[in-house]
């Protein structure tokens, strides 16, 4: 069985920092210590280094279906990606379909199982309620599937209505599981859209100006409210508003079982990128705030409001009618160019999965609002922990799934398109000056980058059957 031997870094958990050598065997971390010694295994310099636990995203969609498009990155090159940044596991939504929940779910499997580079989960989306669906919810484990998503927005096409997200609370606790909430107010967010529209007004940032942050604020307090009434524990999904982070501050200190996340979108971007000329790159539901908000986010971040720090990753093309090269490949797929004369046809979502980590350092530890424990626990070992992959995943610990990055935090680099490898035509952090990048990522004790090298494949990644996940 291969062993590697990492030799001479510093191992960064989400509870301490510590010199350290590393020994891999097969695919798991077989021992720590100082000064290991294996006259058998591979020796690998990381002197000056750090040692991470590959990266766990907790919120990405890959594939996705959304009006008369597709997101841009699949379960391929959206893992790729993920490499790349130094994360090793990622969990994707599977959308409700016609039929059953396990039709849907074999259907996401087709999808992803042949083209999978990363380890992955499902979590599944909730947005019709019946019966049937009620019943079969408590299967969902069998299947390795312990969280349920679902939505206040989106009328007649995702929402439930507040009565039929308590009862899936309800079940979900039953059954060992894990609620996930979009609080957004939908009938508002209809009504100001329809206005808006009527008015002429169709430029992105009308994006934003209909999905008020009060919306957010309420619904926040609404699903924790509904939470509280059933006992049941709530994991709000990118929060995007000092409010929103308020509001979870509130619901928590009151006994309120709810967790929250935020993305790196919401601490570094506001509506001011929406009024640019290209402002539809920055179109993504919920939508940016305002710098006030920015400021305050990071202060909740610091302050360990927030429990993780995912993605929303759903990649479009800006221009998709002009194609790029994709591994030698001509790929050109419909884009923000789609909703060119009404903001409300433009497809919601940006890249992302690759960027997290460099720029979550770069702004988070480098300027001081970050110790580099908390960079692990909101990147790695919390949603390991919350979503029941703790500790095979998102731990630097003997029997843990040998997941590590080897971190650089003195390398400097100006950041685009082509380090960040996702598939599609920008960038948001075109130009950007990061310090701080990954160096080798090893999944499952193999490495799938090296420097600028990608040794990884599709279909290497492995379906992660989940259990329940804690309550942070």
């Amino acid at each position: 069985m291969k062993r590697t031997l990492l030799r001479g870094g510093t191992l960064v958990t989400a509870e301490r920092s510590f010199p350290a050598d590393l020994l891999i065997e097969g695919e798991t971390i077989k021992d720590i210590g100082s000064g290991l010694l294996d006259a058998d295994a591979e020796v690998i310099d990381a002197s000056g280094k750090l040692l991470l636990p590959g990266g766990v995203d907790p919120h990405t969609h890959f594939d996705l279906e959304m009006f008369a498009t597709v997101s841009s990155d699949d379960h391929y090159t959206g893992h790729k990606a993920a490499a790349f940044g130094g994360t090793t596991t990622v969990i994707d939504f599977v959308p409700q379909m016609d039929g059953s929940l396990a039709d849907s779910i074999a259907a996401w499997h087709a999808k992803a199982d042949p083209k999978a580079a990363v380890d992955w989960g499902f979590h599944m989306n909730i947005t019709r309620l019946d019966e049937d669906v009620l019943a079969e919810i408590p299967s969902l484990p069998d299947l390795g599937i312990t969280t349920l998503k679902t939505f206040m927005a989106y009328n007649g096409r995702l929402r439930l209505n507040d009565g039929e997200i308590f009862q899936v609370m309800q079940v979900a606790k039953a059954n060992g599981m894990l609620t996930m909430l979009h609080a957004e107010n939908g009938d508002v967010i209809d009504i100001l859209t329809a206005a808006a529209l009527a008015a002429g007004h169709t430029a992105p940032i009308w994006h934003a100006r209909t999905r008020p942050a009060w919306g957010g604020m309420e619904a926040v307090l609404r699903g924790a409210a509904l939470a509280a009434q059933a006992d049941a524990p709530l994991y709000v999904v990118h929060m995007n508003s000092a409010g929103e982070a308020d509001q979870l501050a509130y619901a928590r200190e009151h006994g309120a079982p709810v967790m929250g996340e935020t993305c790196p979108q919401y601490l570094l971007f506001n509506e001011e990128h929406l009024q640019q000329e290209d402002g539809a790159k920055w179109v993504c539901s919920p939508p940016m705030r305002t710098a006030a908000d920015n400021a305050a986010l990071w202060q909740a971040v610091s302050d360990d409001v927030f429990q993780t720090i995912g993605t929303d990753h759903c990649a479009f093309f800006y221009e998709g009618a002009t194609p790029i090269d994709y591994e030698g490949q001509s790929v050109a797929i419909p884009g923000k160019e789609l909703g060119a004369d009404d903001f409300s046809k433009i497809p919601n979502g940006l890249p992302m999965v690759g960027d997290r980590l460099p720029v979550l350092w770069t702004f988070g530890v480098g300027q001081g609002r970050l110790t580099p424990e908390q960079f692990v626990a909101y990147t790695s070992t919390n949603p390991a922990r919350i979503f029941g992959l703790y500790p095979r995943k998102g731990a630097l610990q003997p029997g843990s799934d040998a997941d590590i990055v080897i971190w650089d935090s003195d390398k400097e680099v100006t950041y685009g398109r082509e380090h960040s490898q996702q598939r599609t035509d920008y960038n948001l952090f075109e130009g950007w000056q990061l310090k701080g990048f990954p160096e080798k990522v090893f999944l499952r004790g193999r490495v799938l980058v090296d420097r600028e090298e990608w040794l990884g494949a599709a279909g290497q990644g492995r379906f992660l059957e989940r259990g329940p996940g804690e309550v942070l």
